[in-house]
């Protein structure tokens, strides 16, 4: 971490440097060890960016226990499966979120605690654990992310994971104690808490903001003299056409991407807008955190490579036959080294599917992540990606899987049969469009399932469209024939 007295946090609350951060997180470690959580339990926090929810990631694993981040955004269903899959001891949130749960909805046991006792520990502070000297391949936090069949399944991660991951991040992106970083993304997600890691990493501040509209992100860049900024397409396409003062844009000194690919056109309007800041586009899945980056320099003459394997990353390409590919040829990403986590929380079957041995060639060796990725790499070493194999739904920078959305669509009896797929978008990636056979009149189901989806699902996870038919078509074993719907519905 930084110098003692530099900035570590800055938020609506107020300042807190790095002193404070250390002791406000000994703190909270020494209160969730009081509640009677045993070693290894899980501790969920279902917050919007609030100070506790910058301290539980380094908290909870400071104190023997797993962090499990949920979304802010999800709703009850989510929130129930998460809470139940992961067997949550505790679960951290604010008295309107709490209200909005069954009791039913947590494990037996689980204990439901107001942020606000958190917040009253910290600041009287009359405990605090030291810093943990667990074994880096301990359990740290599980992270919950959509697959292409199937619930939300948690990602494991370690100590070593999230540290290893905060230094490559702040070493690649030469971050230094006198930057900033405003935290625009979710901590959810291993690319919105890598914004708080790899900035205290580096000794830099960070500023957690939940925002409602660009111009909010402005304004905190112009507030706080922020100079880093991470964002998802979506969000960089909103970001580009905001008004942006010239002396604020060019406060700016990186900017970076993931959550999928920028375009040409996007990068050079960024480039446009933000001439003083090097651009960082980025690839990762949640499995090994980050894969590659493109160093700026080659930003401009290769806007639409995925760039070379980040630190601590051994990233490769391998054929069908696990063979390795050619210099231009295609092949799937494999991804191996310390990054890659442990696989997926009490589910060895995806576990096996995913996390499997590395090829004999690599220089790593060990359980690599078999991405499901296309890339090809070319002669300059550069990765370019070609596309997926499954079906995930890749929208506003979110992975979604058609599953999910089929099982919510089918739950309230609306509909007969549904199957849902991603078409591509301008400036969301993907929307989400809903092919179906309604129970009676098509044009009152759809009515009713946008009324009622409106109050289950996340605005990110809304249908945008409905395809209404008589019949869907099925393949030989008589399951409905996926890849034929989302040829026919695609214009």
């Amino acid at each position: 971490m930084g110098d003692p007295a530099a900035v570590a946090i800055a938020d609506r609350v107020g300042v807190l440097d790095y002193a404070g951060l250390e002791q406000a997180v000994g703190a909270l470690a020494s209160w969730l060890h009081r509640a009677g959580l045993r070693a290894g339990d899980r501790v969920a926090s279902w917050l919007p960016k609030t100070r506790t929810a910058c301290l539980l990631p380094l908290a909870a694993p400071r104190a023997g226990l797993i962090h499990v981040p949920i979304n802010p955004l999800l709703k009850r269903a989510q929130v129930a499966h998460i809470l139940g899959d992961s067997g949550a001891a505790m679960l951290v949130t604010q008295a309107a979120r709490a209200a909005m749960l069954a009791h039913s909805d947590a494990p037996a046991g689980c204990i439901v605690r107001d942020e606000d006792e958190a917040t009253e520990a910290v600041a009287v502070a009359n405990d605090v654990m030291p810093p943990s000297h667990s074994d880096p391949d301990m359990l740290a936090a599980i992270l919950y992310t959509s697959g292409s069949t199937g619930r939300p399944k948690g990602v494991m991660l370690s100590h070593a994971n999230l540290w290893l991951g905060a230094i490559s991040v702040a070493h690649y992106l030469a971050l230094t104690p006198d930057d900033v970083t405003l935290c625009v993304l979710p901590f959810s997600f291993d690319y919105g808490q890598n914004q708080l890691f790899s900035s205290w990493a580096a000794g830099a501040g960070a500023v957690p903001l939940d925002y409602l509209t660009p111009q909010d992100v402005v304004k905190a860049v112009a507030r706080h003299d922020v100079t880093t900024l991470a964002g998802v397409p979506p969000l960089w396409a909103s970001l580009i056409e905001a008004a942006w003062p010239d002396e604020v844009a060019a406060r700016l000194r990186r900017v970076t991407n993931s959550g999928g690919a920028l375009t040409p056109p996007m990068v050079d309007r960024m480039r446009a807008r933000f001439a003083a800041a090097a651009i960082y586009p980025m690839y990762g899945l949640t499995e090994a955190f980050r894969s590659t980056y493109l160093p700026p320099a080659l930003v401009a003459a290769h806007p639409a490579s995925m760039g070379r394997a980040i630190p601590f990353a051994d990233v490769m390409v391998v054929r069908a036959d696990g063979t390795q590919a050619a210099v231009g040829e295609a092949g799937e990403l494999v991804h191996a080294g310390p990054l890659v986590a442990q696989g997926y929380w009490r589910d060895p079957t995806r576990t096996a599917e995913r996390f499997r041995p590395a090829p004999i060639w690599s220089a790593t060796g060990g359980i690599a992540v078999w991405s499901g990725d296309t890339v090809m790499q070319d002669a300059n070493g550069l990765f370019h990606y070609i596309g997926r194999a499954d079906e995930m739904i890749k929208s506003l920078g979110n992975r979604i899987s058609p599953t999910e959305i089929e099982e919510a669509v089918l739950r309230g009896g609306e509909v007969a049969e549904a199957v849902a797929y991603g078409r591509d978008d301008p400036v969301r990636g993907q929307v989400i469009i809903v092919a179906a056979r309604a129970q009676g009149d098509a044009s009152v189901a759809e009515q009713a399932l946008r009324n009622r989806l409106r109050a289950e699902l996340p605005n990110f996870m809304q249908p945008e469209a409905y395809e209404w038919h008589d019949a869907l078509p099925r393949n030989a074993n008589g399951k409905l024939d996926r890849t034929t719907i989302r040829q026919g519905m695609r214009p």
